[in-house]
């Protein structure tokens, strides 16, 4: 465990995105329990038929999770990480967050993505229509207009320059996955920033805390107002860092 907050550019919240690509929800719902335990801000939840690339492999719907933690452990923040448009229709999509909502007033992030090239293959195996990048991006208007009125936190998974000019204009935070802190830096002068994405793993132990924590400043000091990290990463750790952004005076 490491001592000392991040920086000062801010009170940066942490999350983790739990492990759902299993037959069970055993696993989400353990780490779950920890992640509050050790003082973690949020978790989340991707939002994929299968993982990337492997369609052999399960993949879990993130909003049934969500709503069985939300009962259970009333402190922390939840979402998807994102939820993709077009999955579902649109109405659908909006009625998925406000159940939510209800159950966990003030701590759900509806974290709205567009898709790419590299999830057609998900809706094509289902038979699920996969829209233009306009239509999708016109879809992601009309969920946010309409979310707006229900949740207290929206993001926009960054991507396209398109999609990021349309976070802008909603006045939405954009999600940056596994971007540089250059980027998130940019991006900032512009928008709300979150950053999300996967640390490298290391079997020398203090080795990977070191890396850890160095790539965290970073973002933090990039002015991201949140850091999502994927699963598997140490929760001990994440909790000691989370508890020292609260902790420590910004300024």
């Amino acid at each position: 465990m490491w001592s000392g907050a991040l920086g000062e550019a801010g009170e940066m919240k942490i999350g983790v995105i739990l492990p759902t690509f299993r037959d069970t929800a055993d696993e989400a719902l353990r780490v779950a329990e920890e992640a509050e335990a050790y003082g973690i801000d949020g978790v989340f939840c991707y939002d994929h038929l299968w993982p990337m690339g492997n369609p052999e492999r399960p993949a879990l719907a993130p909003f049934p999770i969500l709503a069985a933690i939300s009962l259970r452990h009333p402190r922390l923040f939840l979402g998807p990480l994102v939820a993709r448009i077009g999955l579902v229709e649109n109405n659908v999509l909006i009625s998925q967050f406000a159940a939510l909502e209800a159950l966990s007033p003030g701590r759900v992030i509806a974290a709205l993505g567009t898709g790419d090239k590299l999830s057609k293959a998900e809706n094509d195996a289902y038979g699920i229509d996969f829209a233009s990048p306009d239509e999708r991006r016109e879809a992601l208007v009309h969920c946010i207009s309409h979310l707006k009125d229900i949740v207290s936190t929206l993001w926009v998974g960054g991507g396209a320059n398109a999609t990021m000019k349309l976070a802008e204009e909603q006045r939405v935070a954009v999600n940056m996955w596994g971007a540089t802190p250059e980027a998130l830096a940019q991006q900032a002068t512009r928008t709300e920033v979150t950053w999300a994405g996967i640390l490298p793993q290391s079997d020398n132990q203090a080795e990977e805390h070191s890396n850890i924590r160095s790539h965290l400043t970073q973002v933090n000091e990039a002015g991201a107002t949140w850091a999502v990290v994927g699963w598997p990463v140490p929760l001990e750790l994440l909790g000691a860092l989370a508890r020292d952004e609260r902790e420590s005076p910004v300024g």
